[in-house]
């Protein structure tokens, strides 16, 4: 049996801290309702909305033991968060090491001295 497209977008599924709290408990283990519901302040029907939610974003998946359901993460649609914010990181990992090499090519000492274009040397001690 394939996997049904999701219904949820994934980011929108993760963007409340009680969904996010929820996957966190689930990374662990499976539980029922009951067991995840005891870990907020709000009623079981609310957690359960919340579990429908990550369920249609197919990050957790139910199953029927007995008369309860009991519910599991599933981390593949976490991939497409990951790959997205691998660009970012990328991003920022490429501009601190510019920001690296232009604090380390100004360093005293170091053959620079002189400010960036556009920047005026401060002595140390003084007054900005």
């Amino acid at each position: 049996m394939g996997a049904a497209e999701p219904k949820q977008d994934v980011f929108q599924a993760i963007a409340d801290p009680t969904r996010r709290k929820v996957l966190s408990l689930l990374a662990g283990q499976e539980m029922p309702v009951n067991a995840i519901s005891g870990h907020f302040p709000m009623s079981r029907t609310a957690v359960s909305k919340h579990l429908r939610i990550l369920a249609d974003a197919g990050l957790v998946q139910e199953r029927k033991v007995g008369r309860e359901k009991r519910y599991r993460l599933q981390p593949e649609p976490l991939q497409e968060l990951k790959r997205w914010l691998a660009y970012y990181e990328r991003f920022w990992e490429n501009r601190l090491s510019v920001l690296k090499q232009l604090v380390e090519a100004d360093e005293p000492g170091e053959g620079g001295g002189s400010p960036a274009p556009g920047l005026k040397a401060v002595e140390p001690g003084s007054r900005l």
